[in-house]
């Protein structure tokens, strides 16, 4: 790669980096493209398109993100306060950094490298849960693909909240997790989501379908 196409590759970079944690994944590529200084084309002839520029830009911060989430959840000496601790944590990323907030909630499958950063990520989740179950304070019905379901409706609140109430979200988690305690738990009137509803829900929620 030529000197001159290495710095625009780099200010487009710095610039989708700035815009994806201000707006979200589906920042405007010609506003990134703006702000970098460089033209709309410039950025297509570098990368390619969206997914790769997510790629390229957001998939280590990602990764980082909800690993350490994951390693403190799991480092609690009690398996619910680790749960309890997982469940808001992701819930926070969501309402105050949109970018790894769509990580959270919705998926991109030409992102190749963002889509295994979501496969490790739910392997974490896993055992986040199971550890939760085992410990007997987890309701036994619940689900990871019910964490997504949590997850995808926080998602909603906290960017309809944000400017207005941007705290608001808290009151959600904290009334979703006192509902998960096992002593709380009812016989719920649906089964629980597969693995494929959840990825078209989600691929719905965040427009990528």
């Amino acid at each position: 790669m030529r000197a001159d196409a290495q710095r625009n590759a780099e200010k487009l970079r710095s610039a989708a980096a700035e815009l994806f944690r201000e707006r979200g994944l589906q920042a405007p590529l010609k506003e990134i493209a703006r702000r970098a200084g460089v033209s709309h084309g410039t950025l297509y002839n570098l990368f390619g398109s969206r997914e790769a520029l997510i790629d390229e830009v957001v998939a280590d911060l990602a990764a980082t993100s909800l690993r350490e989430a994951a390693e403190q959840a799991l480092a609690y000496d009690d398996a619910w306060d680790g749960f309890a601790f997982y469940v808001e944590r992701l819930c926070e990323l969501q309402a105050t950094d949109p970018a790894i907030g769509d990580v959270v909630s919705g998926r991109y499958p030409g992102a190749a490298r963002l889509m295994a950063v979501c496969e490790h990520s739910f392997a974490y989740t896993v055992r986040v849960i199971e550890r939760a179950h085992r410990a007997g304070t987890l309701r036994p019905d619940f689900t990871p693909e019910d964490l997504l379901l949590v997850l995808g409706a926080n998602a909603l609140l906290a960017r309809a909240a944000a400017g207005l109430a941007p705290e608001v979200w808290r009151r959600g988690v904290a009334f979703t997790l006192d509902g998960l305690r096992t002593e709380a738990a009812h016989t719920l009137p649906a089964d629980p989501p597969t693995s494929q509803q959840i990825y078209d829900m989600m691929s719905n929620l965040s427009g990528t379908r």
